[in-house]
C-alpha cells in the first residue's frame, strides 16, 4: 500500500526505471515484469482512492459515444434495437427512456453498462 505522496513519487520513479527493461515479449516470469505489474497495481489503487474519477455518463451521451465508435447512424441504431428512428431520437434527446426490453438490447448490443442505461 502506498501511504504518502513521497512513496507515490518513489514508486513512479521505479516504474520509469523498469519500463525500458520490459516489453510485450518479456516472459511473465521475469522479475522486472512482475515487480512492475505489482507497482502499477499499487499506483492504480492509490490513484483510485486519492483521485477518484466521478463521471456520471448520461444514457444519451453513452449512446452517442457508442454510435460514433461503431459507425452507426440513427437508422442503423433503430434497426439494431428494433425501434423506430423517432424513438431513437427521443432516447438521444433524453425525452424518453427505453423500455426494459430495449434497455436490455442497449446493454447487449451497444455494450453500455446497465447502471448507465438504468440511470443508476
Amino acid at each position: 500500500m502506498i501511504r504518502t505522496e513521497t512513496e507515490y513519487s518513489v514508486v513512479l520513479e521505479r516504474i520509469e526505471e523498469l519500463s525500458p527493461l520490459v516489453n510485450e515479449d518479456t516472459p511473465m516470469t521475469d522479475r522486472n515484469l512482475i515487480e512492475m505489474e505489482l507497482l502499477l497495481n499499487l499506483v492504480a489503487d492509490y490513484n483510485e482512492f486519492h483521485y477518484p474519477m466521478i463521471v456520471k455518463l448520461s444514457l444519451p451521451k453513452a449512446i452517442r459515444f457508442r454510435m460514433s465508435e461503431m459507425g452507426l447512424t440513427r437508422k442503423d441504431l433503430s434497426e439494431l434495437l428494433q425501434v423506430s428512428p423517432s424513438m431513437v431520437g427521443k432516447y438521444l434527446s433524453g425525452k424518453s427512456e427505453p423500455t426494459l426490453k430495449v434497455a436490455r438490447e442497449i446493454c447487449k448490443k451497444l455494450d453500455i453498462d446497465a447502471n448507465i442505461v438504468l440511470g443508476l
